[in-house]
């Protein structure tokens, strides 16, 4: 399955189903499932444009990056000239040249790959794969620094 890079937080909000349009400055051919890819970067501007939605985002430093966070279904893509074929409901998400309209939304727990440009085929297996940030190891009592 094809796979799109998508900044956090994004990414977030399209896998749990609150953003139904992901925002190209490319048309694309391809409909149907893909997996999302979650980039390394996070889009802290994103932060103040859902500061007034009632959406309970979890903070920056607690959105999983560097792999697969879920899937979702691109039916449709709308050029910005037509943006009233788009739902009221996803007008606030829509800003760019082409909207890519989805459904099917899925998220899943991370599975750490490299992304890439467009649409594109994950290798989870690759040396390049990016790999989570893990949490220190919590040392016990006794045990030396």
């Amino acid at each position: 399955m094809k796979a799109l890079s998508i900044n956090q937080p994004w990414a977030w909000l399209i896998v749990n189903g609150h953003k139904g349009v992901e925002n190209r400055d490319w048309d694309t051919r391809y409909r149907g499932e893909f997996l999302v890819h979650a980039g390394k970067k996070i889009d802290y501007s994103a932060y103040d444009y859902l500061e007034d939605m009632d959406i309970q985002l979890p903070p920056p430093d607690k959105l999983p990056t560097g792999g697969i966070v879920g899937k979702a279904r691109l039916i449709n893509t709308v050029h910005i000239k037509d943006k009233r074929l788009v739902t009221e409901k996803d007008k606030p998400w829509f800003f760019g040249e082409y909207g890519f309209m989805l459904d099917g939304q899925e998220p899943c727990e991370l599975k750490p790959c490299k992304g890439a440009l467009g649409f594109f085929d994950p290798d989870y297996n690759s040396k390049y794969a990016e790999k989570p940030i893990r949490e220190p190891k919590q040392k016990s009592q006794g045990e030396l620094p």
